[in-house]
């Protein structure tokens, strides 16, 4: 029989809807319920491409014992973290505090007031290694419920009162701290392989977006190095699909050859931003074409028929992970015949040995990354590939992700000239506007006809960002004024007046135990380091004092938590950098209502319908203005004179 998540729209929650355990989603219900039959509640959080829970779930959520033990003993409730990162943020704090690390699926054991006593992340069903298991751990912590509860609660209490967040001083937002995140990156990178750090590998392609913005002001070639071997590992090896493009996860080795193989939205919309910012660096056509072929991924494979774009895909199929993505050679020249199977083989690295599990994960650590000699097979093979086996799709639309996706496309669009890319961007806008955006008030999600929950920090950052990289590709006015609405928005229910900085949930959203402060950059900008890149942006677009004063603010509060380890906060990072190193600033004043001109990626722009007093056409026609460095050059009317 369907548990309590039969009526959800989350795929994650419809994936355990028929489990025996019975779920609850998170809400009134279950807390009620928990408090009436005076039981502990286990949480479990995760999502739906995510390995181990789909292993955890199959081990234990589907078995007829542990589902006996949980329904006598627990109330149990389930929560996707993309559609409530309140939820997971608190939880995964205390996951942390117990473990010292964190991860998905997220157990905790908590009371019907959501106060925590005991987390982890993954246990089997049966303990092994020196692993507990969740059939011991289910009861030993009913017995300690029954026996002991006042240890449980004053452990709870202890917790709760460790993760309570005061107000430290603001810091001091100077360069000091772009020079140590600099040191930092050059300490952890990788010469020979690219990458920071030992295996797993992340994308983290903020860090690039930075590492080459600091190239570009300061002109620190290591920065450069850094930034462009990895750019090049990650599109060599297998983190990139090479047969149906876009990139997968994480890495789980050195070299980038074998991946996580999920393939998750924001890490794609980030990778184009990183590509782009390349190429417009370099002028290298690799690493714009790069980023053409994930942006075709995502409009094939992500894209829905109105626009918006879907989450993720799976790494599993059949079952088995990675399995989709595998081949033998065998399959290759049984498709393509022996002369083109054999040759695109030797391309792809596809042997007999095999590099995953006796199979083969196509790669080009060991071939030039750019030869179109095979684009005509590779058509052929993605065809087959697709027939072979499927992939699980989460099409659930999350606004925070679609926002990066939107403001990937319309730099892609400025790089690249192409106004498919920009055409792209506005239908996912106009997908947010019409079923994510409703009376003033942004929401998490979409699918199946229903919005998820009240939007939180992360999406109002992100879909500012996208106004204003909607407005820096078109200078239509319109995205400038919503750009400033979601400002004064943010500013209204997310903002900490007292200590500074921004809350992750809004104070009309739902109270938990907690209302945290994120401020250190994960997979994705965390919305308080977006928050600063907006202002800053902000104030330059505008010249308004008051967003100055709140772009400082933001800087210097997030300046003290950065001080432990910059490297950690990219975004912030080239928030910082623009706010000390202004990009050059183009005001355009038109002269008729024809627009044929096209501002560098990379400049701030304003449009002017019109002269004012302060600029005047010069000599009738359309005038360009350019400043930089509190500098401005004398007007013209070709932009290609000051460029």
């Amino acid at each position: 029989m369907p548990n309590h998540l039969q009526h959800e729209t989350s795929p994650y929650l419809l994936q355990h809807a028929e489990n025996p355990v019975d779920w609850y989603p998170w809400g009134e219900a279950a807390f009620r319920r928990a408090r009436e039959e005076d039981k502990p509640v286990f949480l479990s959080i995760g999502y739906s491409t995510c390995h181990w829970c789909h292993v955890m779930a199959h081990e234990s959520f589907e078995d007829a014992e542990i589902a006996e033990i949980l329904n006598r003993y627990f109330v149990s409730v389930k929560v996707d973290r993309e559609e409530r990162p309140d939820i997971d943020s608190i939880y995964m704090a205390v996951c942390q505090a117990f473990t010292g690390s964190g991860g998905w699926p997220t157990s905790i054991f908590m009371t019907a007031e959501q106060k925590p006593f005991f987390a982890g992340t993954y246990f089997p069903k049966s303990g092994w290694g020196g692993r507990p298991g969740l059939r011991e751990l289910l009861l030993v912590i009913h017995e300690k419920w029954e026996t002991d509860r006042t240890a449980l609660l004053r452990q709870a209490d202890a917790v709760v009162s460790a993760l309570e967040q005061g107000g430290g001083e603001p810091g001091t937002a100077d360069a000091g701290l772009l020079d140590s995140a600099v040191l930092l990156y050059k300490q952890s990178y990788d010469r020979k392989n690219g990458g920071f750090g030992d295996a797993p590998k992340f994308p983290t392609p903020h860090n690039l977006l930075f590492l080459l913005t600091y190239y570009e002001r300061r002109r620190d070639a290591a920065c450069l190095e850094m930034a462009e071997r990895t750019l090049v590992q990650m599109y060599r090896g297998g983190l990139f699909d090479h047969i149906g493009f876009g990139f997968c996860r994480y890495s789980t080795d050195g070299r980038f050859l074998v991946p996580h193989f999920e393939k998750m939205l924001y890490d794609n919309a980030l990778l184009i931003l990183a590509y782009c910012k390349a190429y417009a660096v370099t002028k290298k056509t690799l690493y714009l074409e790069i980023a053409e072929k994930t942006a075709a991924y995502v409009l094939r494979e992500m894209t829905s028929p109105e626009g918006g774009f879907y989450s993720a895909q799976d790494a599993d199929s059949d079952g088995e992970e990675g399995k989709y993505y595998l081949f033998t050679p065998e399959e290759i020249t049984g498709l393509l015949g022996q002369t083109d199977g054999e040759a695109f083989n030797r391309r792809f690295g596809i042997s007999g040995t095999g590099n995953f599990e006796g199979k083969n994960i196509p790669n080009l650590l060991n071939s030039e990354p750019q030869d179109n000699t095979f684009d005509g097979l590779l058509e052929k093979v993605y065809q087959y590939r697709k027939k072979r086996c499927a992939l699980h799709l989460d099409d659930k639309v999350l606004t925070s992700w679609n926002a990066l996706m939107t403001a990937a496309l319309c730099r892609l669009y400025r790089v690249s000239g192409k106004a498919m890319y920009l055409t792209a961007a506005k239908r996912a806008e106009d997908f947010i506007q019409k079923y994510l955006w409703e009376n003033g008030r942004l929401f998490v999600s979409f699918r199946a006809g229903r919005r998820g929950a009240k939007g939180f920090l992360d999406d109002y950052a992100a879909y500012l960002y996208a106004q204003l990289a909607l407005y820096e590709a078109t200078l239509e006015q319109e995205h400038l004024d919503r750009a400033e609405r979601l400002c004064g928005d943010v500013l209204a229910s997310f903002r900490d007046g007292e200590n500074g900085g921004f809350y992750l949930y809004g104070s009309d959203s739902e109270t938990l135990l907690l209302r945290p402060k994120e401020t250190c950059d994960g997979a994705i900008p965390s919305g308080n380091s977006m928050m600063a890149w907006n202002l800053v942006r902000l104030a330059q677009l505008t010249s308004d004092r008051g967003y100055e004063r709140e772009a400082e603010r933001q800087l210097n509060f997030l300046a003290a938590d950065a001080e432990q380890y910059p490297a950690g906060y990219a975004m912030f990072l080239l928030a910082l950098l623009d706010w000390e190193s202004p990009p050059p600033k183009v005001t355009v004043v038109l002269a008729g209502q024809e627009k044929k001109f096209t501002v560098p990626p990379d400049a701030v722009a304003r449009l002017l319908s019109g002269p004012t007093k302060e600029f005047p056409l010069k000599d009738g026609k359309t005038t360009f203005y350019v400043c930089r460095n509190q500098s401005c050059l004398p007007p013209v009317n070709d932009l290609n004179e000051v460029l």
